[in-house]
């Protein structure tokens, strides 16, 4: 993390192609599964595949429950996602496929959030919430590991 940068990352190596993992993180309806935070209670509608501009609500709860609205800001199909909220943080996912070496076929997984664009910037450093965020963000992506390892069938 920098003072220019302001985002902290995660990164994992998951055992399986990025385009089935990419369909797991663009549908609002599973965020709640493979949150690390335990914030996620859940997404309003039916499960769908995100794209760019979409626009997606989900159940949230730090201390009190709340309900955000998030925007699709990022997107490259199988490659990048990332949402936005009126406070202006992103979280950002980026899939790198291995084709070489012991892990070829796997995905090089990385989550990040991104409070560059934020209107609250001090308040995000203030509560700690990078330091935080990080450690959820490794669990979000042990999460996401471990469900899509143990979901054989397509989305």
């Amino acid at each position: 993390m920098s003072a220019n940068n302001k985002q902290v990352s995660a990164t994992r190596v998951i055992a399986a192609d990025a385009q089935r993992i990419f369909d797991v993180i663009a549908d609002p309806t599973l965020h709640h599964v493979i949150d690390g935070s335990g914030s996620v209670q859940g997404a309003k509608g039916e499960s769908r595949k995100l794209a760019l501009g979409d626009k997606f609500s989900t159940n949230m709860r730090i201390v009190v429950p709340y309900r955000i609205s998030n925007k699709v800001v990022e997107y490259a199909e199988g490659r990048l996602i990332a949402w936005a909220h009126a406070g202006g943080w992103r979280w950002r996912y980026e899939l790198e496929p291995i084709t070489e070496g012991a892990d070829a076929g796997s995905t090089l997984v990385t989550e990040t959030f991104d409070w560059s664009t934020s209107k609250f910037g001090s308040y995000v450093e203030i509560t700690k919430s990078p330091a935080k965020n990080l450690k959820s963000m490794e669990s979000t992506l042990a999460r996401l590991d471990a469900f899509v390892e143990n979901t054989s069938s397509p989305l």
